[in-house]
């Protein structure tokens, strides 16, 4: 398997995941509601474990690699007031377009720096597109809840336009692979980028819908996100 065929393949099953996520919300219907309402929340922490496990263990430490502290802690910091900013103006357009944005902000960058990663030969690459695609799964999972939600569109437009997301993947990878590999510096501050972008992320929108008033399971999804993320890194070393 060639290194382009490796990457497309990767990106687009990490992309997947998103339509997969919103189909299982599509197809959830479980009883009783509290049952329910526990899983949605487990879902989501299991989300936010997840991208806590990407940043702690493959952005952070393969993006400190080429750096000196100052650009490090200013691509960090940069990500996290970026998103905020993103967030910020999200908040004021609503609707599915913000929904479908906020879905692409971690995905796209982190798709450049896999793409780079192979290009590299970085032993990373297929733990990051794992750490993608869990990820993305609870991402798609809430983000198609919550558009369900507005009742603007219909099940099967959602899943749909989610599928056709997830073809940015490649072409954001193959962008990575021809255009970022002999850049270590770009790639290390996209991923440090990422990474901070992430970290406002998780405690600004997923740490809050997570918490479940008097119920203690779902907080154990944030548990076995971090683990699978902490497996496969164990696998890869």
């Amino acid at each position: 398997m060639t290194d382009v065929t490796q990457l497309v393949l990767l990106t687009l099953l990490a992309g997947v995941s998103m339509p997969v996520g919103a189909a299982i919300a599509a197809a959830e219907n479980i009883r009783p509601y509290w049952l329910e309402n526990e899983l949605r929340h487990g879902v989501i922490a299991f989300g936010g474990g997840a991208l806590l496990s990407a940043v702690a263990l493959v952005l952070v430490p393969e993006g400190s690699e080429d750096l000196t502290t100052e650009w490090m802690a200013f691509f960090f910091f940069a990500g996290g007031i970026a998103f905020m900013a993103l967030d910020e103006f999200l908040s004021r357009l609503k609707g599915s377009v913000s929904q479908l944005v906020a879905m692409l902000s971690d995905f796209i960058p982190e798709a450049l720096a896999l793409g780079a990663a192979i290009a590299l030969g970085s032993s990373s690459a297929i733990l990051l597109a794992g750490l993608m695609a869990l990820q993305n799964l609870p991402e798609g999972f809430n983000s198609f809840r919550e558009l369900k939600e507005a009742g603007t569109h219909t099940s099967r437009t959602i899943i749909l336009a989610f599928f056709g997301m997830s073809l940015m993947g490649p072409v954001a990878g193959l962008v990575g692979f021809y255009c970022l590999a002999d850049q270590p510096f770009t790639v290390s501050g996209i991923m440090l980028f990422a990474a901070g972008g992430i970290l406002y992320i998780i405690f600004q929108d997923i740490a809050p819908q997570a918490k479940l008033e008097k119920r203690w399971a779902p907080s154990l999804g944030a548990v076995a996100g971090f683990l699978l993320g902490m497996i496969g890194h164990h696998l890869s070393h």
